[in-house]
């Protein structure tokens, strides 16, 4: 796919693309890379301090980042891959530095959790296999916008790939896992 290697190509120098997720088109970005991580803030007006999640090709490779626990694991069994977001404590070390907040570019010291992503749309998946590095995982729309379901409601970024209109579907939930018990963020 020649749309796949074009963003490969633009993830791998720093630049920020709109693609199809579970739920609607999300941007992703070089979480490693912290001037692809300010790039994504700034296209989508988000505030410094509200970090973004990490897009994974697999629950191998977000073990790699984070500390597993049964709770988890229970979630992942059930939900994953899908619209689920696990916020679980980071690992230390990383198998790379990551940047979750532009916040860290400037002060970096590592964030004490990770929200993880695992996407069940082949597209999603791709990138992430290919890119071999945690992607950023956002909505593509500005901030506290509604989510976009056609390309004509995604942010300017450096490239979108067009997969049509997408049904309108609910956010992903977001489940906390780093207590005793789940804390559901969103539902």
């Amino acid at each position: 796919m020649h749309s796949i290697k074009k963003a490969l190509c633009i993830l791998k120098n720093g630049g920020v693309v709109a693609h199809i997720t579970d739920t609607c088109y999300g941007l992703a970005c070089d979480m490693t890379n912290p001037k692809a991580v300010t790039k994504l803030f700034e296209i989508k007006h988000r505030p410094i301090n509200m970090p973004v999640s990490a897009l994974f090709a697999s629950l191998e490779e977000a073990k790699k980042y984070v500390e597993w626990n049964d709770m988890a694991e229970k979630l992942a069994e059930k939900y994953l891959p899908g619209p689920l977001t696990l916020i679980l404590p980071l690992k230390k070390p990383l198998p790379h530095p990551i940047f979750t907040t532009p916040l860290l570019t400037t002060h970096y010291s590592l964030p004490t959790t990770l929200g993880i992503r695992i996407s069940s749309h082949p597209i999603a998946e791709r990138l992430a296999q290919d890119f071999g590095k945690p992607l950023s995982t956002t909505s593509a729309n500005l901030h506290g916008g509604p989510n976009p379901y056609t390309i004509d409601q995604v942010v300017s970024c450096d490239l979108i790939l067009d997969s049509g209109q997408l049904p309108e579907v609910p956010p992903s939930k977001v489940i906390d896992c780093t207590g005793k018990e789940p804390r559901i963020l969103r539902i």
